[in-house]
């Protein structure tokens, strides 16, 4: 992009232009108050355009990446305690009484059965979400900028839910089926009746795990995000340091 050029888009526009060419090799550290100064246009900011988009767009598809490769393996969801799917809230009266009958290994099993469904489709959303981060308007950018700490990953959950369960439905169902989630869900609610005072409420166990397993997704991004905002263990490249450090 010509100087000219560059003038006559403004500050804003060349901020967010997350289509923009390589970025060279950084050297001064600056805070990420210059990266909303630049997106302000603010002659004040250290950065250039280039900067502040490239930062931006390397901060959000590492998001990405950690969040997929976090979930997307065997336990990836059962062993991390802030995304565990867990037996559904309405359910879990049945489940205290289904372990105080000696049922405690079966509801183990089917909770884990339920985590290793979302384990298998999570890399699905890699490509999505990369997607959207494409497809990201001005507007949007800008938004993510002067947002809250996890600001990018509200608009990845605004913009793709939809579409990723749509992806994860066919492979969480196939798994489902192959650990025998649904049946194990019938068998235990089949001994539900048997429990004094118990009622079997209704629930769709598949769109159960779906919403689980995409918000455990985003719950893995949003962290990721605040911490390349604000920890410097995190800017692992020159070009977060340079565009998430601190003076």
């Amino acid at each position: 992009m010509t100087t000219t050029s560059a003038r006559l888009l403004g500050p804003v526009t060349l901020v967010l232009a997350l289509s923009c060419a390589g970025v060279s090799t950084l050297q001064a550290q600056v805070s990420l108050g210059n990266l909303r100064s630049a997106v302000q246009g603010s002659p004040d900011s250290n950065l250039t355009s280039d900067q502040a988009s490239g930062g931006l767009k390397e901060a959000l598809s590492r998001g990405v990446a950690t969040a997929v490769a976090s979930t997307g393996h065997p336990g990836g969801y059962f062993e991390n305690a802030a995304i565990k799917i867990l037996m559904p809230p309405k359910l879990q009266p049945v489940e205290k009484g289904l372990r105080g009958i000696g049922m405690g290994p079966k509801v183990d099993e089917f909770v884990k059965s339920m985590n290793a469904a979302a384990e298998e489709a999570a890399p699905e959303a890699k490509a999505i979400l990369l997607q959207a981060l494409k497809s990201m308007t001005i507007t949007d950018a800008k938004g993510i900028v002067m947002g809250d700490k996890t600001a990018g990953t509200e608009y990845f959950k605004r913009t793709t839910t939809t579409e990723i369960q749509a992806a994860f439905r066919p492979i969480v169902e196939k798994a489902m089926a192959k650990t025998g989630v649904n049946e194990q869900f019938t068998e235990l609610m089949g001994k539900a009746p048997a429990l004094p005072f118990m009622k079997t409420p209704t629930l769709d166990i598949n769109q159960y795990v779906l919403d689980k397993a995409t918000d455990g997704l985003f719950v893995v991004m949003g962290e990721e995000e605040a911490k390349i905002r604000t920890d410097p263990a995190a800017q692992v490249t020159p070009l977060l340091k340079t565009v998430f450090g601190r003076h």
